[in-house]
């Protein structure tokens, strides 16, 4: 029998770009980051979930286990101590929300916002301001990551109270290039998280915005299906 030689999953890795940038050198390839805050509060509960929930919690209180009253009198006998303090929730909705001030992360509480700038687009020799996200053109960075690591570091100074999620980009889209542009371009989406930070200083763009999921749908039309299917929240 015949036996089959293998190639290392790296080394091919290695000759698929190797053979890429010597086949294709007019392509290019722009790293973008998804840069999220995750939900800092509960999101509401649904009305017909809640409904349930106290159907459930009721239904089970039939069948609850009574105890005698000297449990409850000793329970009640005891010291509060210094570890219980009055506890008061923060409110929901914030002066950001107010004000509708989308340069804050101090809105949306139980949603995820992305960060968004606007300026000139990465890769495209028009200089007029447009809407996009963290981005870098790809050139001689030893990875995509490493690139799209470079994208938002110059945005934001430093990647201190970040997170990068997994190596490898969550998608990828063809960009249809303008009439003046013959090369084509494909954009690769990488995750990163806010970490514990409530402010970041923005540089490199004119103006930048925190939106929701559904907001950032109404910036990209002509994206918006891809996004959609892309960003779960």
């Amino acid at each position: 029998m015949q036996r089959l030689r293998t190639t290392p999953f790296n080394q091919s890795l290695r000759y698929l770009s190797t053979a890429s940038s010597t086949t294709t050198t007019t392509d290019k390839i722009i790293a973008s980051v998804l840069f999220e805050r995750l939900p800092i509060v509960i999101p509401k509960i649904d009305p017909l979930l809640y409904a349930f929930q106290e159907f459930s919690f009721r239904w089970k209180q039939q069948f609850r286990r009574e105890y005698p009253d000297e449990f409850y009198k000793k329970y009640e006998s005891r010291g509060k101590g210094d570890y219980q303090i009055d506890y008061q929730p923060a409110p929901r909705i914030t002066e950001a929300d107010k004000s509708n001030d989308r340069r804050s992360l101090q809105r949306a509480l139980d949603r995820r916002l992305y960060l968004l700038l606007h300026g000139p687009a990465s890769g495209s020799h028009s200089e007029e301001p447009v809407w996009h996200f963290p981005e870098k053109l790809y050139e001689n960075e030893e990875t995509l990551r490493k690139c799209a690591e470079s994208a938002l570091k110059s945005v934001l100074g430093d990647l201190t109270h970040t997170y990068f999620v997994g190596n490898a980009p969550m998608g990828h889209i063809p960009v249809t290039p303008e009439k003046t542009e013959s090369n084509t371009m494909k954009r690769f989406f990488f995750k990163s998280q806010v970490i514990a930070s409530n402010k970041y200083d923005i540089a490199g763009c004119d103006d930048y915005v925190w939106v929701t999921k559904d907001e950032l749908l109404e910036f990209f039309p002509e994206e918006a299906k891809f996004l959609n299917k892309m960003i779960i929240s």
